[in-house]
């Protein structure tokens, strides 16, 4: 509901809305479908599923709050006084952005993470421990590398025999797709996500089911399997599906997004453009004039490591040979036409070559990205 501002919808102009009402079951004669809720029947003839997903708490870790939807904040906010003692297990999106927030307001806020550096699952470990100093920055006390053995209300027991008393745990390590009712339906992924192919019609399931938003794993031709859970993918993504579903040409709209995340971290605007596999190779770039650090995601081309394989050393060390500007002389014996170097005052026949050390892979293309 609280999207529909954004969107420029209303919810009114609907034939029918039921909130409250989740569904149960879902079944297929081939003609239709028929929801079931806790209600009664919906039938119709084609349905798209788009019931998000939920915080995952680990058996056993009985007290801990996590934060997932509008009444997990309402929860969290009154708890969050200053003095206040708040733990939190896990520093991905949601750890993070709490953690600054929570600091910022005078809490006392230690972060646990069981991984080598915050967002590692995100981002690699490499990009993700540029965010580290933003930690201590903003008072912030970081434990990397250490995992949580054991969470109570009012305390969380660390692997290596620590004890952190705590006013709030609260647990962010992941969430997972709402979708255990689907079941008997649609194969699932390892994950419980729903498989849709690049206009969010489901994989493997029968004609007029489309799922899409948190549920959904799009099919990208560019960047494989692609989560959801995402703001960018929540606003772009039905409009597609909207289109393979009245079956209109999806041509005229962006079939094949890149995924787009974006995430305040600690004071710190944190954007991901693309989608991190463990094939490609990441960069860390940094623009000292302004120290404003970001990260630079590589697909692994192996065409164009052949290519720099084959130059000389100067070209794959960014240093390329000098190019003489030149200019058409005359014809020499036998009517070959011979080149010289040109002299001072005379056009060349060719510019002098500038190489980009971002597109030199492209030796025979002129450099498109403004750096070079």
């Amino acid at each position: 509901m609280w999207l529909s501002a954004d969107l420029g919808l209303d919810l009114a102009a609907a034939d029918d809305v039921r909130l409250a009402e989740p569904a149960t079951a879902l079944t297929t004669d081939g003609d239709g479908f028929t929801v079931r809720t806790a209600t009664g029947e919906v039938v119709s003839d084609a349905v798209v599923l788009a019931t998000g997903a939920h915080a995952v708490v680990p058996a056993g870790w009985a007290g801990a709050r996590t934060l997932y939807t509008a009444a997990d904040a309402d929860a969290l906010r009154p708890l969050l006084t200053p003095a206040a003692r708040l733990v939190v297990v896990g520093a991905g999106w949601i750890g993070a952005e709490v953690a600054g927030v929570a600091a910022a307001s005078g809490v006392q806020v230690t972060v646990v993470e069981a991984a080598a550096a915050p967002l590692a699952m995100a981002l690699g470990p490499a990009v993700g421990a540029l965010t580290v100093p933003w930690y201590a920055e903003r008072g912030v006390r970081l434990i990397t590398g250490t995992p949580v053995t054991d969470v109570a209300p009012d305390a969380v027991r660390l692997a290596d025999g620590e004890v952190l008393q705590a006013d709030v745990v609260l647990v962010a390590v992941g969430a997972r797709p709402s979708s255990g009712w689907l079941r008997d339906v649609l194969p699932l992924a390892a994950d419980g996500s729903v498989l849709v192919d690049e206009a969010y019609r489901t994989v493997g399931g029968p004609a007029g089911l489309l799922a899409v938003g948190d549920l959904a794993r799009r099919r990208s031709p560019r960047h494989g399997w692609v989560p959801g859970g995402h703001w960018d993918g929540a606003l772009r993504g039905p409009a597609i599906a909207v289109r393979a579903l009245l079956g209109r040409d999806p041509s005229d709209a962006p079939h094949d997004p890149a995924p787009y995340v974006f995430s305040t971290q600690l004071g710190h605007q944190l954007t991901l453009y693309g989608q991190p596999a463990s094939e490609r190779r990441r960069r860390a770039a940094r623009r000292p004039r302004r120290g404003v650090r970001g990260a630079v995601v590589h697909r692994r081309d192996r065409r164009a490591d052949r290519r720099a394989e084959r130059r000389p050393p100067a070209r794959r060390r960014g240093r390329p040979a000098a190019v003489r500007r030149t200019r058409a002389a005359p014809p020499g014996p036998g009517g070959r036409r011979r080149r010289r170097p040109s002299a001072p005052g005379h056009r060349p026949l060719r510019p002098r070559r500038r190489w980009c050390s971002v597109c030199r892979a492209m030796r025979d293309k002129r450099c498109t990205t403004g750096s070079g």
